[in-house]
C-alpha cells in the first residue's frame, strides 16, 4: 500500500500546530480575520514552492494559498481534483502549543503535561480504539490544532508521495489552504471559478473512516427586544421587561429541539448568547436541520413566535433577523455521486470502512459545493477538537494521506463511473 512518509507527516504536523493561527470573529470583515493566519499561509506558500509545485499563489482577495501538481499523462482524460484544508484554529488558547507524543499507547490514562488534566478512557471512550498507536496530545494548556493542521500535513505528505511516484498517472491536482473556517466565512470568499477544479475534498473530518457528504442546513438568527423600564411598584400594565420577553421567546420555541436533546438527523435551535436588562435585551441562535424543508419551517417558526409576542403587546417589542449560513451539500452531490464513489474506492483499497453518516454540522465544503465546486469531507483524524483534550493518531493521519493518493490513482477511471 502507499508507503507515505510518516516521518515527514509527523514533522510537518508538529511544525504547523506550533503556529498560532486563531481566527478572530470580531474582525470578520478583514481578509483574513487575523494577521497570524497570513504569516502561516505565506510559510505554506514558501513550502509549496520548495516542493516544486506549479501556479503557486497567495490570493489577496480571499487569502487562500493555491498550487497545482500538473498532470503527468497527456494521453488520458482525468478530472481536475482539489484538496482543501483550513489554517485557522478555534476559540481556545492556541498560543505556545507544546504537543506530547505518546508512542505505542498502552491504554489507560494520559497525563497532559503538568497541567493536572488527563485524558481518560472513562471520560473519552474513543481512546480504547488507539492502543498500540502513536498519539499526539496537548500539554493541557492549549488546544492541539489537528483541526485542521492534520489536514494540511496530510495533503502535503500525499502530494510529496505523488511527486516521488510518477508511475501513478493523474490529471491536474490542486491544493488550497485557507483561513477563517472556524468563524464560517473563509470558503464564502473563495474564488471557485479561478480554482477551476471539477470537484474537491476537504480534509477536515474527525476519526478514521468519516466520509461526509450530507451536512446540516444552517442559519444564524438574532433578536433585539425593546423594553420599557418603570418602577416595579407601579409596573402593572406599563413595564415591558426585555429580559423576561427574551426568556418567554426562548421558552416558546420547541423545548425538545435543542442540541443537548437531539441526535442523528434531528435539527435544533441553539441559544448561543443572551444579554440585557429590563430596558433592552439581545440574543443569538443558530438554527440547524438536515432537511431543507424542515429548515425553512424552523426559520418560519422563529419569526412566527416573535410575531405572536408582538401581537400580544400590540406593537413590535421583539425584532428578529435570520441569515442563512450554509446548506446541505448532499442536495447537490446527489446529482453526481462520482466523487463519493472515488473516495469509497480509495477507502476500500486501504481497508477502511466508510462512515457516511450525515454530519451534525457544516464544513467549508458546504459553501464550496453551493458555490459550484462539489466538495465532500474526509477524515483528518482529530478527536475532542477545539480544546485541551484534543488528540490525534499518527496512524490515522497516515491513512488519510493514503486516501488522498488512492483517490488520485482511482481518478483514472472517473469518466467510466
Amino acid at each position: 500500500m502507499y508507503d507515505v512518509n510518516t516521518d515527514l507527516l509527523l514533522e510537518k504536523f508538529l511544525a504547523y500546530v506550533k503556529e498560532d493561527t486563531q481566527s478572530n470573529p470580531d474582525n470578520s470583515k478583514s481578509v483574513p480575520s487575523s494577521e497570524n493566519q497570513v504569516v502561516f499561509l505565506k510559510k505554506l506558500k514558501q513550502s509549496l514552492e520548495e516542493m516544486g509545485l506549479s501556479s503557486i499563489q497567495f490570493n489577496q482577495d480571499d487569502a487562500y494559498v493555491t498550487a497545482v501538481l500538473p498532470s503527468n499523462d497527456e494521453d488520458h482524460s482525468y478530472p481536475t481534483i482539489g484538496f482543501f484544508a483550513h489554517v485557522d484554529t478555534a476559540d481556545f488558547n492556541g498560543k505556545n502549543v507544546s504537543p506530547q507524543i505518546i508512542e505505542d499507547y498502552p491504554g489507560g490514562n494520559i497525563s497532559l503535561g503538568n497541567s493536572g488534566y488527563q485524558l481518560t478512557p472513562e471520560e473519552f471512550p474513543a481512546l480504547n480504539h488507539y492502543q498500540g498507536q502513536t498519539l499526539i496530545t496537548t500539554d493541557g494548556t492549549t488546544l492541539l490544532g489537528a483541526d485542521d493542521k492534520a489536514g494540511i500535513a496530510e495533503i502535503v505528505t500525499a502530494i510529496t508521495y505523488l511527486m516521488a511516484h510518477p508511475e501513478i498517472k493523474h490529471g491536474d491536482i490542486k491544493v488550497a489552504f485557507g483561513p477563517d473556517e472556524e468563524i464560517g466565512i473563509g470558503a464564502s470568499r473563495f474564488n471557485v471559478e479561478r480554482f477551476d477544479a471539477d470537484f474537491a475534498y476537504t480534509m477536515d473530518g474527525g476519526p478514521l473512516g468519516e466520509l461526509q457528504f450530507e451536512t446540516f442546513n444552517g442559519a444564524q438568527a438574532k433578536f433585539v427586544v425593546t423594553g420599557k423600564n418603570v418602577h416595579p411598584g407601579t409596573a402593572k400594565g406599563t413595564m415591558i421587561n426585555a429580559l423576561q420577553v427574551a426568556i418567554d421567546f426562548h421558552q416558546a420555541l420547541p423545548q425538545s429541539d435543542r442540541p443537548e436533546k437531539t441526535s442523528g438527523r434531528e435539527g435544533f435551535y441553539h441559544l448561543l448568547d443572551l444579554n440585557g436588562n429590563v430596558e433592552s435585551a439581545t440574543g443569538e441562535y443558530i438554527i440547524r436541520d438536515h432537511s431543507r424543508e424542515k429548515f425553512e419551517e424552523r426559520k418560519r417558526l422563529f419569526q412566527t413566535t416573535a410575531d405572536q409576542i408582538n401581537n400580544e403587546f400590540g406593537r413590535e417589542v421583539i425584532a428578529v433577523s435570520i441569515t442563512d449560513q450554509y446548506y446541505n451539500m448532499g442536495d447537490v452531490i446527489k446529482n453526481d455521486f462520482r466523487p463519493i464513489t472515488l473516495a469509497k474506492q480509495a477507502f476500500e483499497k486501504i481497508g477502511i470502512e466508510p462512515d457516511t453518516a450525515a454530519v451534525r454540522g457544516g464544513t467549508d465544503g458546504s459553501t464550496l459545493t453551493f458555490n459550484g465546486l462539489p466538495t465532500p469531507n474526509i477524515f483528518a483524524g482529530g478527536e475532542n477538537m477545539h480544546g485541551r483534550f484534543e488528540y490525534v493518531s499518527l496512524q490515522t493521519m497516515e491513512k488519510a494521506a493514503q486516501v488522498i493518493v488512492g483517490i488520485v490513482e482511482a481518478s483514472r477511471d472517473y469518466n467510466t463511473l
